[in-house]
């Protein structure tokens, strides 16, 4: 069986959702442009040598439809031989894709996978077809799937009693995590720089026009964040008794996330130095009312497969889609903060569903090797009830 590695990972800048930089951007173009620039920085890879594009997406339909993945590769500077397909597992869509590369590879089929993600709030939003999309069955049975995710997250606060304030505690660390990783440039190497066009809105007027944009880091972190601008917001989700409010779930946000996936082999043989080693992926289910908490089923799993313990991993990128499952996930498996989220996560930086798995290991990688450490998990709860797990290890210098 073939060694997996992570030769490189780039993505987009987040831009907010319907009033950011990416507002008038295609997700396919997003895709391309990541493509693109994972050949660029890797010279030594032929075009021709990359065998298939599979790309994740919470929802492939609209602008992001008709097989995202295979209209990237016509988009891109990927010969029209690259086959292309779309995966959707909601929220760890992203880590999926490179699951299913790595699989492809360890069984000796490929060599050369770029999987990942993308996700275009804005232009989808609002043209998702919901005709048909209530199956009477499942919704007598269980109704927590066709629950906004928000609502779930209010079911996990309820449910374990996650506190408001812990919720709003846990943000604001991720805010100003995520604005000292920025300051730091801690981002810089996996964002790639993207020229487009954007629609502009005049909140007085309504005017609209459109101007030349560039998004070249993440737009939707508030570094200006404070406890007290937390606490004073209303619940969303639950008016009356909730606890889930904007400031404490992650952010509509739209962009992209690419990486590169080979067998070490073929890495070493072109001359291409690994990032890290994908050793492993895993998926349960949990009830669809509480999803935010698969994390903690899938763990567990991943762990016992591997032989490995809470404490052997080193860094937890664990998915912010709300303050409260990470709060209960992170108390309920005793995953140190001195080891979670060091650089803040979807809260501060955004969550297109569809990429942020390819986000978050792209970021693993590279903070395995700046900080020397072994063992990594990019971890999330997932929309109708499942968790997602994947393990990596950096690679040796």
């Amino acid at each position: 069986m073939k060694n997996v590695v992570i030769v490189d990972s780039v993505r987009t800048g987040l831009s907010k959702s319907f009033r950011g930089t990416f507002n008038m951007t295609r997700g396919d173009d997003m895709v391309a442009h990541c493509i693109n620039a994972l050949l660029d920085r890797n010279k030594n890879l032929d075009p021709n040598s990359v065998e298939d594009i599979i790309m994740g997406c919470g929802n492939p339909e609209g602008p992001t439809g008709h097989n995202i993945g295979r209209n990237a590769v016509v988009l891109s500077n990927l010969p029209i031989s690259t086959s292309g397909t779309t995966v959707n597992r909601y929220c760890s869509s992203g880590l999926q894709t490179i699951s299913m590369a790595a699989g492809q590879i360890m069984a000796g089929g490929y060599d050369v996978i770029m999987a990942g993600g993308v996700e275009q709030i804005t232009q989808t939003q609002p043209v998702i077809n919901m005709n048909g999309f209530v199956n009477e069955k499942i919704n007598e049975n269980e109704p927590g799937i066709y629950f906004p995710m928000g609502q779930t997250a209010e079911v996990v606060a309820k449910r374990y009693k996650v506190s408001r304030e812990s919720q709003d505690e846990y943000s604001l660390q991720s805010q100003l995590r995520c604005a000292e990783a920025q300051e730091a440039g801690r981002y810089d190497d996996e964002i790639i720089p993207m020229k487009t066009q954007m629609l502009l809105t005049n909140k007085e007027t309504g005017e609209q026009k459109v101007v030349d944009a560039e998004c070249v880091k993440d737009e939707c972190n508030r570094p200006e964040t404070t406890i007290e601008g937390l606490s004073g917001l209303k619940p969303v989700f639950d008016p009356e008794n909730g606890s889930v409010t904007a400031g404490n779930s992650s952010q509509l946000s739209d962009g992209a996330s690419v990486t590169l996936v080979m067998s070490e082999e073929k890495a070493l043989e072109l001359g291409l130095k690994p990032k890290a080693y994908f050793r492993g992926f895993t998926t349960v289910g949990c009830g669809p009312d509480e999803m935010g908490i698969g994390p903690v089923f899938a763990i567990p799993k991943l762990l016992e497969k591997y032989k490995l313990s809470i404490e052997d991993i080193d860094l937890w990128e664990l998915n912010e889609a709300f303050a409260v499952q990470v709060v209960y996930c992170r108390d309920e498996l005793g995953i140190s903060m001195d080891k979670l989220n060091l650089d803040g996560g979807s809260i501060a930086i955004g969550h297109p569903y569809g990429m942020t798995g390819s986000r978050l290991a792209g970021h693993m990688i590279r903070e395995l090797n700046n900080k020397d450490a072994q063992y990594g998990v990019v971890t999330m709860c997932v929309g109708g009830g499942m968790g997602a797990a994947g393990l990596l290890e950096r690679y040796p210098s």
